[in-house]
């Protein structure tokens, strides 16, 4: 299989995703711009940002210093808990259009499904409002569990587009998967490399040296090789930025695709704030949080 990097998308409830994007989480100040910047230079087309990470002003600068045009570039944030009240809403993605230098985002996700103090139907009100108003093309979710997920699509009058979750290979998410599946959604997979977890991984390095290829190009792959799945990368460096995209002249075989799947843990997850998680959802063994 030999795809062009450029054009290997994932459509889903009548959006078109990059199946790489580059993600921008924990990265600060002229960091964030330079990476964007040079990320956009050697190929990525899909950029991942968040209201919380301080960033959204810096990958502005990036796209801009990029010279795409913004047609070109799948742009994706996400609304945190604090602003989840309708009014708070609306008045923040204005913010998030000002800082990234744009009057509209192709994908725009509730960060964390937190219900507690807004219910789900304010919260999902509000993004149905912004995508009615054209300041976002698509909507949808993150770290949603298979229950919230379906409480999610049944309030909302347009279609969800994914449901960004923590995916490697030591998390089993097939739940997640098989639900958004069924209601035509992608899963963007954020964590992929397990912090780091997966390099040096013999299962993944074995692997790795059989195509000539690194443990992060394999499980980038190895993700993205999955029905309905696209992957982020994230990295400070231009070197593994430009590695982490040449991905597309190697294929796994079943079997070790299948190798990779059996690496998940009960115990595989690794982001689970006390104050903003949900009940997960179980794997095949029940998860140990």
């Amino acid at each position: 299989m030999k795809e062009a990097m450029t054009t290997l998308k994932v459509t889903a409830n009548g959006a078109t995703i990059p199946a790489i994007g580059f993600g921008t989480f924990r990265m600060k100040g002229d960091d964030v711009t330079r990476m964007v910047r040079h990320a956009l230079s050697v190929g990525y087309r899909h950029i991942d940002t968040a209201q919380i990470y301080g960033n959204e002003s810096e990958v502005g600068e990036g796209l801009v210093a990029s010279g795409l045009p913004r047609s070109d570039v799948f742009l994706t944030t996400k609304v945190w808990v604090a602003n989840f009240k309708y009014d708070d809403f609306l008045r923040s993605v204005d913010e998030s259009l000002e800082k990234l230098r744009t009057d509209y985002v192709d994908l725009l996700l509730l960060h964390w499904p937190k219900v507690d103090e807004v219910p789900l139907a304010e919260q999902i009100s509000a993004l149905n409002e912004v995508r009615k108003r054209g300041k976002v093309r698509n909507i949808g979710v993150s770290n949603y569990t298979t229950a919230l997920l379906r409480d999610a699509l049944a309030l909302s009058s347009a279609p969800l587009v994914t449901n960004q979750v923590e995916y490697h290979p030591y998390l089993d998410q097939s739940a997640v998967l098989d639900v958004a599946r069924k209601a035509g959604m992608i899963v963007t997979a954020y964590y992929a490399m397990a912090d780091g977890k997966v390099i040096g991984d013999p299962v993944i390095k074995e692997i790795a040296g059989r195509h000539g290829k690194t443990e992060a190009q394999i499980v980038l792959r190895w993700l993205i090789q999955q029905d309905q799945v696209i992957a982020l990368s994230k990295t400070l460096s231009e070197e593994r930025a430009t590695s982490n995209i040449d991905i597309f002249d190697v294929e796994l075989s079943s079997e070790e695709m299948a190798a990779i799947h059996g690496l998940a843990k009960t115990d595989g997850r690794l982001l689970s704030p006390d104050w903003l998680a949900p009940v997960w959802d179980a794997g095949p063994a029940k998860q140990s949080i």
